[in-house]
């Protein structure tokens, strides 16, 4: 028990940084969802339901619009098919997860969640469920309570945009991508994804560059060479006569 409290107290730590980065989308988001026809309730159930604050935002300019259903939900569906190459990361490593525990966490694996579990597991240390919930629960009961508060007195900002507080969540992301610099072939594959987000930005339009420029460093990633094989004993040794 007192392992598990260890854990949960420590997750509720390492939540902190998010909920700096992340708070300011999230007033945002629930300015942004009252100004195009939400309510308040229809804003938080939104962030309640689907916690995602980038999938969120692309919804919030499609819907409404004359849009067919089908591309939005393919839309949302590009700009979340990260998630799936998460879930195949993170899914060896929290194995010992009963099943409903598993449909738990990757209900909550978002961004952020996925950073901090891969540097827990490359310190050593076990990705329990305690710690998992412990970051993952303030993270989701402060997004939602943000969004209410933006939904209430956004409108109390004239210009959230010319503030930059759009912009927050996207420096987060970068400090995100950066402490996984000390990665083998890391310059590489984020440069080249990086270039192919923006090609595919302006000549297809988003928000396929983020799909499709993860499938690009991806797909580097997978040619470049991986890490060095661990020299074996017997090649360690010399041969004796």
């Amino acid at each position: 028990m007192s392992e598990r409290i260890a854990d949960i107290r420590q997750g509720m730590r390492d939540s902190v940084p998010v909920l700096i980065g992340a708070g300011p989308f999230g007033l945002l988001f629930g300015a942004l969802a009252v100004e195009n026809g939400m309510t308040v309730w229809d804003a938080a159930l939104k962030s309640a339901t689907i916690f995602a604050g980038a999938s969120q935002m692309v919804g919030l300019e499609l819907f409404g619009t004359k849009v067919a259903p089908w591309l939005i939900v393919l839309s949302i569906f590009a700009v979340n098919f990260r998630h799936i190459l998460y879930s195949a990361s993170i899914g060896p490593k929290i194995a010992h997860f009963s099943v409903l525990q598993k449909a738990v966490a990757f209900f909550f694996l978002t961004d952020p969640q996925f950073a901090e579990s891969e540097k827990r597991h490359e310190r050593g240390r076990s990705i329990s469920f305690a710690w998992f919930m412990g970051m993952a629960g303030p993270v989701y009961v402060l997004w939602i309570v943000e969004t209410v508060i933006g939904a209430l007195f956004g409108r109390l900002i004239p210009d959230p945009h010319a503030l930059g507080i759009d912009f927050l969540l996207p420096i987060y992301f970068l400090a995100l991508v950066m402490g996984f610099r000390r990665r083998r072939n890391w310059t590489p594959v984020v440069l080249v994804s990086g270039v192919a987000s923006v090609v595919v930005y302006y000549s297809v339009g988003s928000p396929w560059h983020v799909s499709l420029g993860a499938a690009v460093g991806i797909a580097l990633a997978a040619l470049l060479p991986g890490r060095p094989r661990p020299m074996a004993a017997a090649d360690a040794e010399p041969e004796r006569v």
